[in-house]
């Protein structure tokens, strides 16, 4: 039980549901060998961290993870991060898809996802489903859509926050009437005419706080709070998707409500909003606070060595736990766990992911004797607008850029997306290469 604004919340009688997304395929090549939510996150954290810490901070510790692409490295990372007491009754559990004797086909979808695992959901008792999605950045307590959903007697809420137009077109967009009852939804709507129609009204504006007079669309976060029963009725067909199908068809036969949110929310669904979200994190008051430890972000304990620089300059950069940076040049940059730099190099709006484990010096020598650069980044290299994936070798006198290339494309040792190069996991760019 927890105090929200007065009101008692129980949140024993809450079961959460993360969803860990499909291939992908706008992720990729961070997404080739894992899945979306254990995409490395601002140094040291992965994805699926965010959700899984607003849970706990919410008070909400029966939570599960449904995925199906790559879960090797996320099954590892949660079991490894995530372990209650025998007697909170707490788990985070992974349920990956699973071919069974009357159902050979995977996930199509979120509410396929959900429906395919309902038998393990209803073996507890719980009065709501939390439904979350795997990829996002935001921090939210849960406990006040949950007394909402309560006290308006709702059968499905959907978290929404207000959007500009330019960002209206990706999301799914709502109207609410006076009671913040939802009476209508469309998916990614790009018909000026139809977002024209979906625009906030503002009177909203005074009732929300909001600031400004810019045309806002309420949008939906992908987070939703279900009764139980009307959760197994709403699955009880063949429909893939919430966003595409069950919501829409709720909307006319349920009491579906809108809880408003507006706070920071980013969804890292492409290489582009990943990057930019990581970055954030660099400037001097970043929109997500990694610091606020009221509300702190949970992940492995690694035990690492605390940092050490060698006479590096440093500006406006996150160096995470057990790096070596030499005399090198950082700037607005996030260096990952366990990274080495070497002097001389430059990097500039670089996202290093780090690394699993630290090389042994024989490994070393014997990679260096066949020409091959260490693990991390080697001397005098000069790196701009990149992502590093995991265990890269990348030798001295190397050049990385996107600049004076297309915005996509996929190149032998790299690949460019959105206008950033991505150096895969575990490659290999050998000295004086200039890309």
């Amino acid at each position: 039980m927890a105090q929200i604004s007065g009101q008692t919340v129980n949140t024993s009688n809450v079961l959460s549901i993360i969803m860990g997304g499909g291939q992908g395929k706008r992720l990729f090549p961070l997404t080739k060998e894992r899945a979306k939510p254990a995409v490395p996150l601002a140094g040291k954290y992965r994805l699926v961290d965010i959700p899984i810490s607003n849970c706990i901070n919410s008070g909400l510790r029966r939570i599960y993870l449904l995925t199906q692409f790559n879960s090797a490295s996320l099954h590892r990372h949660v079991s490894q991060s995530y372990k209650f007491d025998h007697f909170s009754g707490g788990f985070v559990e992974i349920l990956a898809a699973e071919q069974t004797f009357s159902d050979a086909s995977w996930y199509q979808g979120t509410a396929d996802a959900v429906r395919k695992n309902l038998t393990h959901f209803l073996n507890h008792e719980f009065d709501y489903a939390l439904i979350l999605s795997g990829d996002q950045l935001y921090r939210m307590d849960f406990r006040p859509i949950i007394n909402q959903h309560a006290e308006t007697e709702a059968d499905l809420t959907v978290a929404t926050i207000p959007v500009a137009r330019s960002e209206a077109e990706s999301l799914g967009i709502m109207q609410i009437d006076n009671d913040r009852r939802i009476t209508r939804f469309v998916e990614k709507p790009k018909d000026p005419a139809v977002l024209d129609s979906l625009k906030l009204e503002k009177e909203w504006y005074t009732k929300l706080g909001i600031e400004g007079d810019g045309e806002l669309f309420m949008a939906s976060m992908g987070i939703y709070v279900f009764n139980r029963d009307v959760l197994m009725k709403l699955l009880d067909n063949s429909m893939a998707d919430f966003g595409k199908h069950i919501i829409p068809g709720a909307i006319q036969t349920q009491r579906v409500f809108s809880h408003v949110f507006q706070g920071y929310w980013e969804d890292i669904g492409t290489i582009r909003s990943f990057f930019e979200a990581n970055l954030d994190v660099t400037s001097e008051l970043p929109r997500f606070n990694f610091f606020d430890m009221s509300t702190p972000i949970f992940s492995r304990p690694r035990f690492l060595p605390a940092s050490k620089i060698n006479g590096a300059q440093i500006d406006h950069a996150v160096i995470s736990d057990g790096c070596i940076i030499n005399h090198a040049k950082i700037i607005q940059s996030i260096v990952g766990i366990r990274s080495i730099v070497g002097a001389g190099s430059e990097l500039k709006r670089v996202i290093m992911l780090g690394c699993d484990y630290y090389e042994s010096q024989n490994s070393i020598t014997e990679y260096e004797a066949a020409g091959v650069p260490r693990i991390g980044i080697g001397r005098n290299t000069r790196i701009e607008n990149a992502i590093i994936d995991k265990n890269a070798r990348i030798g001295d006198n190397v050049v990385i850029s996107p600049g004076g290339k297309p915005d996509d494309m996929d190149h032998p040792l790299c690949y460019i997306r959105d206008g950033i190069v991505v150096i895969p996991k575990n490659s290999i760019i050998t000295h004086g290469t200039v890309i």
